[in-house]
């Protein structure tokens, strides 16, 4: 289920990050996201375990572990905290009842194939686990599971190891066969008061004390001495209730430690109120022959009127998958039982109804040698009740199977619900990062036209105030003969030609930090030291007009095939900038600074970098070749000193272009 993916990936996430996840997820070619509800194929978690091994660089004995210990606390954090607590008072009885909690959830998920465990108690104290499992190599998380409840529930360290691994020849089926030898060693939470605290001859005295207390009726003595005592008599966690918990008061202060049941001489019900008051029950011998079956059960199967028939030939055992001999039961006998009727032996009229399935424990009768079935229908809804053309009626009213069935029609609708919204939510979240997708592209339109600090204050829907920057670098150039060369071409030859071009420039604005202003037919306009002012503005502006001189040579004349060329003019000095109109806004720069950079490109010389005597001032001292032009009349300006661009002294080729 998606349950457990969900669980993997959070484990991920948790320990790892984010990112870890995606590049996780990406290498074994899954989802990013699985609903706790849907069933996912086994493969998806096989591989995400096998690259998330090979991703840390980690056993997958270690990964399974670390897995066990945190599905243990992920299970708790998903509202199963208060049932796991409660299915034992010690680790023994814990596992003993571990398919019986499958069991229930089988229930919620229906297509839910859990794994079978079976405990034995040794002399010792240590227990044999047998873990049983479909699936293959998984046996590492059964240790990290099992310690982390034993840590949290019963405040015992446990050691685990295999001490066998076999196929199971018991089941029917390939199975994976286990053997875990579970070693307990309690946990001491509270710290020894004093050397004397913790002598077995201190903690006898003390509980001796408190015995005679309770024994003279003097409560509040006791619950004193405990309390002052408690945390050096009773070290471990709890254990001074485990003390009151097995004191049981008879009479006028007695004390009984323990409890032994007491049976009355002979059984005090006949056989017919036995049969009607456990309607689902069967008793049968070593040999399988049915000796007693409840009345409900009896309509259910006719056959079992007939005492003496086989039971194996009204029944398979569906879980735990076991071959039908008495033996095998005996060994699963703490086991929670499913029976199956066959389709074969009912009457015809019932053959194309669902098959009925009895859910109960076996208890074995030593003086009669016959094994006892007390069990109830195992029906999950309304739905499958009708199926079956059973009634509520059929189930004695003392059986809770009757409000399970009505609460789990309730929890299963509640189910559905949850599913419902899940799927929602996941619709949601995808269409969530699919409109963050769009929202950044349409974010990086924006910025490629307006700076990124403008943009921001438009979309707030603020007004942005024009800026005086008092030095920033223009840059302005052409095409030259761009008249001729659009009179002898097709409109889209000049287009292409064009583009060919800006996709360069553009490239080389990022590589230099610069900011592309507009560009009006062949002019490309660039500015240094504006929206953001920086001290090397004019030496990103020469090294930008550099790398367009070079970027030029790689474009084709569409007239005469041979390479473009372009002028290009700088001059440095200030502006006023600010955004221009509301529908297309543009950050437009002002001042005498603009002309005179546009004047320095209109006459200038084909690839050649003209600079104005601004300009050359400020790269004289900054590693670049230039060399003077001198006096020239520029128009609307009168005479000017000027200067040509010639390389950077201490860049290459590639770094002027940006390349590797």
């Amino acid at each position: 289920y998606g349950f457990i993916n969900t669980c993997l990936k959070s484990l991920v996430v948790e320990k790892y990050g984010e990112e870890m996840w995606e590049k996780l997820r990406l290498q074994a070619g899954v989802q990013d996201s699985f609903l706790t509800f849907e069933v996912y194929k086994d493969e998806i978690t096989m591989q995400l375990v096998d690259k998330a091994c090979k991703i840390l660089g980690v056993p997958a004995d270690m990964v399974l572990r670390e897995f066990g210990e945190y599905f243990f606390e992920f299970c708790k954090r998903s509202g199963y905290d208060h049932m796991l607590r409660t299915l034992g008072g010690n680790l023994y009885e814990f596992i003993e009842n571990l398919d019986a909690l499958h069991s229930y959830l089988s229930l919620s998920y229906q297509e839910m194939n859990a794994p079978s465990f079976r405990v034995e108690k040794n002399e010792d104290g240590s227990m044999h686990l047998h873990y049983y499992s479909d699936r293959r190599g998984l046996c590492h998380i059964v240790p990290g599971i099992i310690g982390a409840a034993a840590l949290d529930f019963f405040n015992t360290e446990i050691s685990m190891e295999i001490v066998n691994q076999t196929e199971e020849e018991e089941r029917t089926g390939k199975k994976e066969h286990i053997v875990f030898l579970v070693t307990q060693n309690p946990v001491f939470l509270y710290k020894e008061r004093n050397k004397f605290s913790s002598s077995p001859q201190y903690l006898a005295d003390s509980e001796k004390q408190i015995e005679n207390q309770l024994n003279t009726e003097d409560p509040e003595k006791a619950k004193n001495t405990i309390r002052e005592r408690g945390s050096s008599v009773f070290p471990a966690k709890k254990s001074h209730w485990k003390t009151i918990r097995g004191m049981i008061t008879l009479g006028k202060g007695k004390l009984l430690k323990g409890f032994d049941p007491v049976y009355p001489k002979s059984l005090w019900i006949d056989t017919k109120a036995f049969c009607n008051g456990l309607p689902f029950h069967i008793v049968f011998d070593k040999e399988l022959r049915v000796k007693q079956a409840g009345v409900s059960i009896q309509k259910i199967v006719p056959g079992l009127q007939t005492m003496g028939t086989c039971l194996d030939h009204y029944f398979s055992i569906v879980h735990p998958e076991v071959p039908f001999t008495i033996s095998s039961i005996q060994k699963f006998i703490n086991s929670q039982f499913v029976f199956q009727t066959r389709r074969e032996m009912m009457p015809e009229s019932w053959k194309q109804r669902p098959m009925l399935e009895l859910r109960g424990q076996m208890i074995w009768m030593e003086s009669l040698q016959c094994m006892l079935y007390l069990c109830s229908p195992l029906l999950r809804t309304l739905h499958e009740l009708e199926e079956r053309q059973m009634h509520i009626a059929d189930i004695a009213p003392h059986d809770v199977t009757r409000d399970l069935i009505l609460l789990n029609q309730q929890r299963l609708a509640e189910m559905e619900l949850s599913n419902q919204l899940e799927r929602k939510k996941e619709e949601l979240r995808i269409l969530s990062k699919h409109l963050e997708e769009e929202k950044k592209k349409t974010e990086a339109l924006l910025y490629a036209m307006l700076p990124q600090h403008v943009a921001n204050q438009l979309k707030e829907g603020k007004r942005v105030e024009a800026g005086e920057f008092k030095e920033c670098t223009i840059l302005f150039s052409d095409v030259v003969t761009f008249t001729n060369i659009c009179a002898q071409c097709e409109p889209i030859q000049i287009v292409l030609m064009l583009n060919s071009m800006y996709l360069q420039f553009d490239r080389l604005t990022t590589v230099h930090d610069v900011y592309k202003v507009e560009t009006i037919g062949d002019a490309y306009m660039v500015v240094g030291g504006v929206p953001v002012p920086v001290p090397s503005h004019a030496e990103r502006v020469a090294n930008f007009a550099l790398g367009m001189i070079i970027a030029a040579k790689g474009v084709q004349n569409p007239v005469s095939g041979n390479p473009i060329q372009i002028r290009v003019g700088i001059h440095t000095g200030p502006v006023l900038a600010g955004v221009v109109g509301e529908k297309m806004p543009r950050y437009c720069l002002f001042g005498d600074t603009v002309n005179i950079a546009s004047r320095m490109e209109s006459h200038g010389v084909p690839s050649k970098i003209h600079l104005s005597s601004s300009a050359y001032r400020c790269l004289k001292y900054k590693n670049f070749e230039i060399t003077e032009r001198g006096e020239i009349e520029v128009k609307g300006k009168g005479k000017m000193h000027t200067y040509f661009l010639l390389r950077n002294k201490t860049a290459t080729e590639n770094e002027i272009m940006g390349r590797p």
